[in-house]
């Protein structure tokens, strides 16, 4: 069986799985489509986001920044913009109770390999080699360049929160949608590029070329900016909270409008750039791109949709190996503490990243989380074409997902 016949083959699978039956004859429009992504655009939309700073919640710069992803959306055709509106108030704090499946499930992978909670880091993995302390520098003089010490100098406040969102309306099957995310938000006196302007991009660029005039869909894609991931979610769990007893409701009734389609499948890109390999005994990481980098799809093994999220992800591996330039995908099982967590037992979730969420990133491989070296001068374009083929395989598992034509 070659490669696109397998691809296809899985894609029909996840298809009658998430109650979507149809999916496209050939890769025609997923290939024209992974074709107009560019890396010079793609760093473009990331380094607009750099002027706000790390875009801390609470901040006047945060609130800039929705505000400038906003008009950005509206500028590439994706004008139905709209807002979830939260209060953020920690105080006082209930701790989270962790979210525990209801069904036991036996996950095999299609190789033949089996997953589990087993291990010692975040989400069960497994954490091997070296490790180097991680952690938030919130420490104004960390930051050695003055310009971006004065972008952060703002410390947050409690109170009113927003996040921005636009949709792709499917054609055929309109209450019907995959949601594609990414956090805006950000923390540690830097500009947050890898974490996570990289995923931000990556989203508003995919919203750019599913909102063209040519493109048309079967379902639904809705792109969604949240805020408050850093503090704990907050902003995806107030979407979940408001918005999941809405889905499939046509309102007003026989107008053919569905506000909150149906979900069929959540994605969230956070951290994309970042590959260098495991801190050395020292505690350093190579400040090169490693030749194993790839993009890691991953979802989470004691979630409700487990084998459902399983099933996405090797959609999603099966196209990266198709239509990825430069960076092969691998799959795991801990997608913990990003914001598909919130969705993964509402829906099959998965969750791109640079790094195996529990394993590597929990154990210091990227030593610019969360501190002031997450800025524009410390990427090179090995790095950023990493997050551009994280782009490839959702541009082009969606494409097929989703029903996608380009029209004539």
């Amino acid at each position: 069986m070659n490669k696109r016949i397998a691809y296809r083959n899985i894609i029909v699978c996840v298809s009658i799985m998430a109650g979507s039956g149809t999916y496209s004859q050939d890769d025609v429009a997923a290939e024209e489509l992974v074709g107009r992504l560019d890396l010079e655009r793609y760093k473009s939309v990331m380094k607009g986001l750099t002027q706000f700073g790390d875009r801390r919640q609470g901040t006047q710069r945060n609130r800039r920044a929705v505000d400038w992803i906003e008009q950005q959306l509206q500028a590439v055709g994706c004008t139905n913009t709209e807002r979830i509106h939260f209060v953020y108030d920690p105080e006082p704090r209930t701790p989270r109770r962790r979210q525990n499946t209801s069904k036991e499930v036996d996950l095999t992978t299609p190789t033949g390999g089996k997953v589990g909670r087993n291990g010692s880091g975040p989400g069960g993995a497994s954490i091997f080699g070296y490790r180097s302390p991680t952690g938030v520098n919130r420490d104004l003089m960390a930051q050695p360049d003055p310009r971006i010490r004065d972008l952060n100098r703002e410390e947050p406040t409690n109170g009113p929160r927003t996040e921005v969102y636009c949709t792709k309306i499917g054609k055929s099957r309109p209450n019907e949608m995959y949601i594609l995310g990414a956090h805006m938000d950000g923390h540690g006196v830097n500009e947050a590029v890898n974490d996570n302007a990289s995923g931000s991009a990556l989203v508003m660029e995919l919203a750019r070329i599913f909102n063209s005039p040519d493109v048309e869909t079967d379902v639904s894609i809705r792109f969604v900016l949240w805020n408050n991931e850093e503090t704990g979610l907050n902003g995806a769990y107030s979407y979940v909270e408001q918005r999941k007893d809405l889905q499939g409701l046509e309102e007003p009734p026989g107008s053919g409008i569905f506000p909150e389609p149906k979900w069929l499948g959540m994605i969230q890109h956070d951290m994309m750039l970042w590959d260098h390999g495991a801190p050395d005994p020292n505690g350093k990481v190579d400040q090169n791109q490693r030749r194993e980098a790839d993009v890691n799809i991953e979802f989470q093994s004691n979630s409700y949709y487990a084998e459902e999220s399983m099933k996405l992800a090797f959609v999603f591996k099966a196209a990266a190996d198709k239509y990825n330039t430069d960076y092969p995908a691998s799959v795991g099982p801990h997608m913990t503490n990003t914001d598909s967590t919130p969705f993964m037992n509402q829906v099959p979730s998965i969750s791109l990243r640079e790094n195996e969420r529990g394993s590597q990133t929990g154990a210091g491989w990227n030593p610019t989380w969360h501190t002031p070296l997450d800025v524009w001068a410390t990427f090179t374009d090995e790095d950023f074409r990493l997050g551009l083929n994280a782009a490839q395989t959702t541009l082009s598992a969606i494409a097929e997902l989703a029903g996608t034509k380009i029209k004539k």
